[in-house]
């Protein structure tokens, strides 16, 4: 069968201008503004990272540990998801008054528009982890063990492992996933728990209906109060449930077509049947369409709402590694006029032209200083159409701001 098929070369892809420093007195950051007029339609989205965000140093002598996820309410507040038990060694000196930081941050937390903290949840416990124990990408516990930090039992039973997403929708609820236990929560936005989905730490297969696994992305649909999940580093789906009662509704896999778990292999030219995976990014357009991440496959995949399969498009599809497509979110124009893949293997934001599929700039660079990513896991923008970039090697959180058009 002949599949429609985007190929976007991104070696080909001239640079968005990018600045990186402070941001200037207001009327500095207008005449930036008054430099770029073209519309979206004719131009290209420009960004400028922010050092000012999140406001520093965080209170309580936090410290964060590997970013799994970040989103933007309504409000513009913006939320993280983090793993506290990747913070070790040296870094809990505060605990126990060795010197004056750190203390390992609660899983997830808001800010307001300007950084400061407004909220987190839940509390942490302390667990003794073995030597050999994992403490996040490239770090294992040493020989003699170490005192580590999670988050506390709940109602929800226990909190389980590798936090991954964090996302809020329209009614204003929050939901969480921890990939490793295959499991979902909903809460309010105090951290009150309302429901789950998933069985903890069982997964049976991308056509079991009750159990998942190891989710990643989520989006609810807010016409139909429907959960979009990208389901996920075992399974190899998109899954839809009710999000107020998490019923199952229905579920497929790429190109709209019964999910297999067989695990494939990635060769640049190759066109995959079946999603390889991890399915890891989700959004859903104001035309009603769900956008998803092949992430090795170097992809994303648009469906209807109902599984029908739309287009494929894939990005800087020459990479190996983990995959250019790691995770992606719509521009905040009323139309969607670009979707922005955060590609955690080049370190880029590349910008792809909804309409056409044609990858048209990109920002950012691999590294650890300001401006630049390590491992850009999840993105998400905000109603000014700002840029939030979650980093696991990289712990942290960025901002880019939207400049206008060039």
């Amino acid at each position: 069968m002949n599949v429609p098929r985007k190929l976007l070369q991104g070696t080909a892809m001239f640079a968005v201008l990018f600045v990186v420093g402070a941001c200037g007195p207001a009327s500095d950051a207008a005449q930036m503004e008054m430099m770029y007029t073209a519309s979206a339609a004719e131009g290209v989205p420009v960004f400028e990272y922010d050092p000012s965000f999140p406001s520093l140093p965080l209170p309580n002598q936090w410290i964060m540990g590997e970013h799994g996820g970040v989103d933007v309410d309504d409000d513009d507040n913006i939320w993280i998801i983090q793993r506290p038990w990747t913070v070790i060694g040296r870094e809990l000196a505060a605990v126990n008054n060795e010197a004056m930081c750190c203390r390992p941050a609660p899983p997830v937390i808001q800010f307001d528009y300007d950084g400061n903290v407004l909220g987190s949840w839940p509390d942490l416990r302390t667990f003794q982890a073995e030597p050999g124990t994992a403490a996040g990408q490239g770090g294992t516990v040493g020989r003699n063990g170490a005192t580590l930090f999670e988050a506390a039992d709940g109602e929800y039973g226990e909190w389980g492992r590798r936090e991954h997403t964090v996302y809020v929708d329209h009614n204003g609820f929050v939901w969480t996933t921890n990939d490793d236990s295959h499991i979902i929560y909903k809460f309010t936005q105090q951290g009150e728990f309302v429901l789950s989905i998933g069985v903890q730490d069982v997964t049976r297969g991308s056509n079991d209906t009750e159990t998942l696994g190891r989710p990643a992305g989520l989006k609810v649909d807010s016409e139909t109060n429907e959960l979009f999940v990208a389901d996920g580093y075992t399974n190899k789906r998109i899954i839809v449930f009710d999000a107020e009662t998490g019923e199952y509704r229905r579920h497929w896999g790429a190109y709209g077509r019964p999910p297999q778990d067989i695990q494939l292999d990635y060769a640049p030219g190759d066109n995959p049947e079946h999603f390889i995976g991890p399915v890891h990014g989700i959004d859903i357009s104001s035309d009603h369409l769900v956008y998803v991440t092949d992430r090795r496959s170097d992809r994303y995949q648009v469906f209807e709402l109902d599984g029908t399969f739309v287009e494929e498009v894939y990005v800087a599809p020459e990479t190996l590694d983990a995959g250019s497509a790691y995770g992606l979110a719509l521009s905040h124009e009323e139309n969607n006029e670009f979707v922005y893949v955060n590609d955690g293997s080049n370190n880029r934001i590349w910008i792809v032209r909804r309409s056409t599929g044609e990858t048209v700039g990109n920002f950012a660079s691999y590294g650890r200083n300001g401006g630049q990513v390590l491992s850009a896991h999840s993105m998400a923008v905000d109603s000014q159409g700002n840029v939030y970039i979650a980093e696991t090697r990289g712990r942290r959180l960025q901002r880019f701001l939207h400049r206008g058009y060039q």
